[in-house]
């Protein structure tokens, strides 16, 4: 089984990723936490990207997808991606790396949250980040790169748009017979 969670900042995607990684037995794979882990295993990807961080610079997307690769190879049962890819350019490289091993995403889950509902939600986790503004700022990043993912992968019949407002137990059920039609 192999996944993509796409959706806002506060829209559901951290929560449901739980989830569907204990009901299905898959990999988590967090963009930010493989960046972490290689960095303080000081590997060769995470010596490189901690000189580029160092000088305050983003970690390439070369660099991204080579820590992606090492960790995709490394899940047998399959894999969550949870924050990447993040643009079009990201999920180009991500499906032709992918399509090389012969491993393509199966299916994207889309989670659709009004802004309103987003909004309440980042207030209310406490990061000292999520302020109005800072919210505002990442809804317009997500909405000018990473939304038009979206149609990336509905034009290949992958997504599947859920609901991310409501009950999180009902949601879950929602995904899982997104992911597996048998369930």
């Amino acid at each position: 089984m192999r996944i993509v969670l796409l959706g806002a900042p506060g829209s559901g995607k951290g929560t449901q990723a739980e989830n569907i990684v204990k009901k299905f037995g898959i990999n988590h794979l967090s963009t930010g936490d493989m960046l972490r882990a290689e960095v303080s295993e000081g590997t060769p990807l995470g010596l490189e990207a901690k000189k580029i961080m160092d000088e305050g610079k983003l970690v390439s997307d070369e660099i991204v997808l080579g820590m992606v690769k090492n960790h995709i190879l490394k899940s047998e049962n399959g894999f969550l991606l949870d924050g990447f890819p993040r643009n079009i350019n990201q999920a180009e490289q991500l499906d032709k790396l992918l399509d090389e091993i012969n491993m393509p995403i199966e299916k994207v889950i889309y989670f659709d949250v009004p802004f309103e509902v987003i909004k309440e939600r980042l207030k209310s986790r406490g990061r000292s980040d999520d302020n109005e503004d800072t919210i505002l700022k990442r809804r317009k990043v997500f909405e000018d790169e990473t939304f038009p993912l979206v149609d990336y992968f509905v034009l290949q019949g992958k997504l599947k748009t859920i609901n991310g407002h409501g009950d999180i137990n009902e949601i879950s059920e929602e995904i899982f017979k997104a992911v597996d039609p048998s369930l």
